[in-house]
């Protein structure tokens, strides 16, 4: 199991740190969540036609605008995945579930746009996602096969040509060299699945996105049972009730069980199903969904020094409450309130560049940590600084230093698949900002220690 997500059009903003207008979306009522066409993460929308007042007087209609607090959630749920998978602190996914929250939000945003032919929003959601992937794997892949990987690996060239695919379309898990020896000096051994790792995330996006028609009937007829269906296959999957052979199938099962309830929730909460129970219902029924899944991990070594990701079930009940919560409370911001406008710039960077971020957060994080186990080497350091190069502040720094580099050089694929004018470093909220897919279970980084730091797929 892995940890690890149109354009706006802009507006003039009434006040610092109000959000730009976005396309026209369907509101139903003042919690209702939406954002642009085809923005893979979801705002919550003001109803189109809201009136406003001219400079004449005359009533101006106004379209939806962005909702800041699910710009701030997203943002803390890529900050925390990128910690995660450096720190590989078990209790980061209990304090955040990170991987819940953008799916909830994925799937809210869904739920809107297919007001719309489900075609056009498909098509949409996938040329969106595709081009970041195509230069990872243009990069990846290359670096891979100059250092020996090709058809023998799989021991059939054709199988190995075929898994290739996967690269273009990752329905399912794309192919990866295993075991490659590191860069001296620059990257740690294995980089190719600390590259890589962070594709599952995408193959379960794609298929919530092509099944995301039928959920959205399915939980139109039957809004209880199916949000609850994911966590009872999931039990199912746990307890060993249900089993498949292979390897790819029974992994996407499991990712699409542990992640689909906080889907379906998304796409609940933009349906305006949530907002329909009495106020107290959310509070006293999802607190006890969560402990249900603490409890269980607890049951399942998760003491013991594992975390949720190795505990899908678990995962599944902590990451589904704790959405619950996070959506019931949702302030919905059409703007900043004024103690979080200084913080303006970076969410709109982390949401502008989600796909981009997520991608090579991993590979920005084995550089880092190789980066400083070189300091290992001075002894001066070595001797009386030991707990400076052992402490993952340092390296948390330089990974996001690198995360910028690769912002700056890869950024521009989300631009051009969005059909937009490519920008360096969009921060300004006034022009079209757009998150990714979401970021999540991925491939992680384990505890580091001395002289050596890991990338874990986690």
């Amino acid at each position: 199991m892995h940890d690890s997500y149109g354009g706006n059009v802009p507006a003039q903003p009434s006040a610092p740190g109000a959000a730009p207008l976005a396309a026209p979306g369907f509101g139903l009522g003042p919690t209702v969540t939406t954002t642009t066409e085809d923005f893979p993460a979801p705002g919550t929308a003001v109803p189109e036609g809201t009136a406003a007042s001219s400079a004449t007087g005359a009533p101006v209609k106004r379209g939806p605008v962005r909702d800041r607090y699910f710009d701030l959630l997203r943002a803390i749920a890529l900050f925390r995945v990128v910690l995660y998978h450096l720190t590989g602190w078990a209790w980061l996914p209990l304090v955040f579930p990170s991987m819940g929250v953008m799916f909830a939000l994925a799937g809210n945003l869904m739920a809107r746009s297919l007001k719309r032919p489900a075609p056009q929003v498909i098509r949409s959601r996938v040329r969106r996602l595709i081009p970041p992937i195509w230069l990872l794997g243009a990069i990846g892949v290359t670096g891979m096969v100059l250092q020996g990987w090709g058809p023998d690996e799989d021991g059939h060239p054709g199988w190995w040509l075929l898994h290739l695919t996967f690269w273009i379309l990752p329905v399912s898990d794309p192919p990866y060299a295993e075991g490659l020896p590191g860069i001296h000096g620059f990257i740690g051994d294995n980089w190719a699945a600390d590259l890589a790792g962070p594709l599952w995330y995408v193959r379960a996006y794609l298929w919530y996105v092509l099944l995301s028609p039928f959920l959205l009937r399915a939980l139109r007829a039957l809004p209880l049972a199916t949000i609850a269906a994911p966590i009872v296959l999931s039990a199912a999957f746990q307890l060993e009730y249900l089993s498949l052979p292979g390897e790819r199938i029974p992994s996407a099962l499991t990712d699409f069980s542990t992640f689909g309830a906080c889907w379906i929730i998304g796409m609940a909460h933009q349906e305006g199903i949530l907002q329909r129970l009495p106020r107290y219902v959310i509070p006293s029924v999802a607190p006890g969904i969560a402990l249900a899944g603490l409890w269980y991990a607890t049951n399942q070594n998760f003491s013991e020094g594992h975390d949720l990701d190795s505990i899908p079930l678990a995962q599944a009940l902590w990451s589904c409450g704790t959405v619950l919560l996070l959506l019931h409370f949702s302030p919905s911001w059409s703007q900043w309130p004024r103690r979080l406008r200084r913080w303006d710039k970076p969410v709109t960077l982390l949401n502008s560049r989600a796909v981009t971020i997520y991608l090579w957060h991993n590979t920005c994080i084995l550089i880092a940590a190789t980066q400083w186990d070189r300091l290992w080497s001075i002894d001066v350091l070595s001797e009386n600084y030991s707990w400076l190069l052992e402490s993952p502040w340092p390296v948390l720094v330089l990974t996001w230093v690198l995360i910028g580099l690769c912002v700056l050089a890869f950024g521009w694929a989300e631009d051009l698949a969005a059909k937009r004018r490519p920008q360096l470093w969009p921060t300004d909220a006034r022009k079209p900002a757009h998150s990714g897919p979401r970021p999540g279970p991925g491939a992680g980084s384990g505890p580091r220690s001395k002289g050596r730091s890991r990338a874990r797929a986690g």
